[in-house]
């Protein structure tokens, strides 16, 4: 195996992968459709005047022969759409939450631009619109059979004001009210921090009637299917629900998954997400709290329903009670995540290689602190890699370098031999042995180094901290291609000059298809974000000149005729 043909395989897998990925998100994923009915309506639910299910949009609480509870769910309208709301304003996001059981029905990230365009738009990471839909619902039911009223998502509640401030305080509370005819009251309050992505939320249960009251606690997210307007081109980046709890830190339940089977999954100390490129939502329950982690999908809505619902709580005649939830909602910096719930930082997700992606993130994260600068820090990043593997690299360079001082002899042999191929090779291993070269040694070392390379090239698309981040000249935002295509020249002109001091194929067709491979690439990588496109930029011209350097030090005198 020489080194241009290792390059072909792994251009020609590449190519394969990112086609395979495309087909999956045109054919094989739920696509939004305006207005769609599937005509089935699933148990316990009744077309209305419309057409529209009607019910409650609730788990169902279901008790089995050992009392255990899971939960179940039938399809609904959204109740929050028309409903009343209270807006709430923060440093960090712009909230709007129903009075229907105070769900949050909207989220505006401040310091996160729609695009680096439109400066002054917020990104919307949540909406009670059909274009963008995704709320967080949460709420108190009762016990299987129990049919007395409960604040779900859908009751509605009072509520002070109409609009709420952080200001120059450090944190906002606002609180929700529910009463019933027999003496139970509820206040839900939702808490923003200064600063903070996480909302904070509290019961305060009130049992002032004269008979016990057992209730469950649950939150949900529910979303539409996933469109080609939020995917990556070119890259798969994964957009769908996450599970996590101490024995599975990060199950990945995508929206294929929710149509072909329910979820009903017992969880403690964990938490239920959707997530998406950059930004994700989740719920976080108590530390401790026994809770079921369930899916549902809602074909006559077309959404997607993650939740969990806690074990049974009972509060006595009299007697007063506090349960506490709490949502992230927001951008995937892995120090805030982190701080909101155990191993939500895996939301950040660099797939198979998060053994070497997570040190590779800190590197760049902490040369960023030096340098201030997203688009240096990839430079001098790629420096430190390069660095590290120099060892392992000058023994891939020495031996291409006298491959390519003994191409003269392996064309000698190509035209005594012809097309004989069994004495061809015969006498090109005898060459390989008299002459101590290894047609392998060039490989080798750039198989090993490919684990750290693929792993960096995700670290850089999954970051978030890359998002609208500028570099210089004319690149303002790394996240995106390049707009006038400058960094895939330069990748495709150092890649041309990197083939020159590989060694040449014999076969002559092999040598025509070769030169070809640096437009390919560059053609290619012309659609991928800028950040990306730097570190192979970056990455080759220190290639170029660490192997130009070993290759005039292995061939000495010859360098110059070999060259040429």
């Amino acid at each position: 195996m020489d080194n241009q043909r290792l390059l072909l395989y792994m251009a020609l897998g590449f190519v394969s992968l990112i086609l395979y990925q495309n087909w999956l998100q045109d054919y094989h994923m739920p696509q939004e459709v305006p207005g769609q009915t599937s005509g089935v309506v699933p148990e316990g639910t009744s077309d209305g005047a419309e057409g529209v299910p009607t019910g409650a949009d609730l788990p169902e609480v279901v008790t089995s022969g050992d009392g255990t509870t899971t939960a179940a769910q039938p399809v609904v309208v959204d109740k929050t759409v028309d409903a009343p709301s209270v807006s709430v304003k923060t440093d960090v996001f712009d909230v709007e939450i129903s009075t229907n059981g105070a769900t949050i029905s909207s989220v505006l990230l401040n310091d996160y631009p729609v695009s680096i365009n439109e400066p002054n738009i917020p990104f919307t990471l949540m909406s009670n619109k059909p274009e963008r839909y995704l709320v967080g619902q949460s709420g108190l039911l009762n016990t299987k059979g129990v049919t007395t009223p409960t604040p779900t998502h859908e009751t509605a509640m009072t509520v002070e004001a109409d609009s709420y401030e952080l200001g120059d305080s450090d944190s906002v509370s606002v609180p929700f009210v529910w009463q019933s005819d027999d003496g139970k009251s509820v206040t839900k309050t939702l808490t923003f921090t200064r600063g903070s992505y996480q909302v904070d939320v509290e019961y305060v249960i009130n049992n002032a009637s004269d008979s016990p009251w057992t209730v469950h606690q649950y939150q949900q997210l529910k979303r539409k299917p996933d469109t080609k307007d939020e995917k990556q081109q070119f890259v798969n980046t994964y957009i769908g629900a996450v599970t996590s709890n101490p024995e599975d830190r990060y199950n990945k339940v995508s929206f294929g998954d929710m149509e072909d089977e329910r979820l009903s999954q017992d969880v403690t100390d964990g938490w239920i997400a959707m997530i998406q490129h950059y930004f994700a939502t989740a719920w976080i329950p108590t530390e401790g709290e026994g809770n079921t982690a369930y899916t549902r999908y809602l074909p006559s809505e077309n959404r997607y329903l993650i939740g969990m619902m806690s074990e049974a709580k009972t509060i006595a005649a009299g007697e007063q009670a506090t349960l506490k939830t709490k949502a992230f909602i927001g951008p995937k910096i892995q120090d805030e995540l982190k701080l909101s719930g155990p191993n939500l930082e895996l939301t950040v997700d660099y797939g198979w290689l998060t053994i070497l992606a997570q040190p590779l993130f800190w590197l760049l994260k902490t040369i960023h602190g030096f340098v201030g600068n997203w688009g240096w820090a990839i430079i001098f990043s790629t420096c430190v890699i390069k660095a590290l593997f120099y060892k392992l690299s000058e023994s891939s360079y020495r031996s291409m370098a006298k491959m390519k001082k003994l191409q003269p002899k392996m064309a000698e042999l190509k035209e005594r031999y012809g097309d004989d191929r069994a004495k061809m090779g015969q006498a090109t291993m005898e060459l390989y042995k008299k002459e101590k070269a290894n047609p392998l040694g060039g490989c080798l070392p750039m198989i090993i180094q490919m684990p750290v390379f693929i792993a960096l090239y995700w670290t850089l698309l999954e970051s978030v901290e890359l998002r609208q981040a500028p570099w210089m000249f004319h690149i303002k935002d790394l996240a995106i291609r390049d707009p006038y295509f400058i960094l895939p020249v330069l990748m495709a002109v150092s890649m041309y000059i990197q083939q020159k001091l590989n060694p040449a194929p014999v076969d002559p067709i092999q040598a025509k298809v070769f030169q070809f491979l640096p437009l390919i690439f560059g053609v290619f990588f012309a659609m991928f974000p800028a950040g990306l496109v730097l570190y192979w930029v970056v990455n080759n011209i220190l290639t170029i000149l660490q192997q130009y350097y070993i290759t005039k030090k292995v061939l000495g005198d010859d360098f110059g005729k070999v060259m040429t």
